[in-house]
């Protein structure tokens, strides 16, 4: 039987920490089981585990009696998962787990892309009326803070910058100061709109999902998300073509 690793784990150390001898041992050898406070401590950091993966894909509001529930009846199953009849003790056949925590988790993520995509053009549609903010032909919202000089970046330069980037709720995702970057391998808005300033300026980015990381997002940041930007462009490097020397005659 396939079963979901952080499932089986999770149940072998719940199976550990709850089942054992039931006073029948000696005094000498019950004194080697764990303390109620090492049970307390163990059982806790299995709840946190489990809870990093929940939160992690995403389960949202999940019904935590049932939980409770599924591990206990996992914990008081006669028999082994290698017996034919093991699985009919469940609420829920364990063999089609992935199947269904697959399709569970993808209802998930549409409906958390459609939200994001729904606040995010509400939002867009907002912001490009406020005062100072301006919108290019792709749908990037900008406003100029400094111009800076006349050295703007392009193509393949070398950008050092200053930056916050804030999602719509007010997380900050990413933050750093004098880092370096390559123009053409941050997402497309960003690459837009440091061309729009040259050294020296100071610019805030709006950056809509599809020139950000569009409908699949990517760790920490939700599909379909509007990213916001402060950026500062302290210097810029000129990519410079190499030029092959002529191969010298033997």
């Amino acid at each position: 039987m396939k079963m979901n690793k952080i499932f089986a784990i999770a149940s072998a150390a719940l199976l550990i920490v709850a089942c054992g001898p039931k006073g029948e041992e000696s005094k000498e050898v019950r004194n080697l089981l764990p303390k109620q406070s090492e049970v307390d401590s163990v059982s806790y950091l299995i709840g946190i585990q489990f809870g990093s993966w929940v939160k992690g894909n995403n389960f949202g509001d999940v019904n935590f009696s049932e939980i409770v529930k599924g591990m206990k009846d996992f914990i008081n199953a006669k028999g082994t998962p290698q017996d034919s009849t093991f699985v009919e003790q469940f609420k829920v056949n364990p063999e089609q787990m992935q199947e269904i925590i697959e399709g569970y988790i993808n209802k998930r993520r549409d409906y958390t892309a459609a939200l994001n995509r729904e606040i995010g053009e509400k939002f867009l549609k907002e912001n490009q009326n406020k005062e100072g903010w301006q919108v290019t032909d792709s749908g990037l919202q900008y406003r100029i803070i400094e111009e800076g000089n006349d050295v703007h970046p392009e193509g393949k330069d070398t950008v050092w910058v200053n930056y916050k980037g804030t999602l719509l709720n007010g997380n900050v995702f990413d933050q750093n100061e004098d880092i370096r970057f390559t123009l053409n391998r941050v997402v497309a808005g960003w690459q837009e709109g440091m061309k729009l300033i040259g050294e020296g300026g100071k610019i805030q980015l709006a950056i809509p999902s599809e020139l950000g990381y569009g409908e699949f997002g990517t760790r920490g940041i939700e599909p379909n998300s509007v990213l916001l930007f402060d950026v500062d462009l302290n210097k810029v490097g000129k990519f410079v073509e190499k030029v092959e020397e002529p191969a010298k005659k033997k």
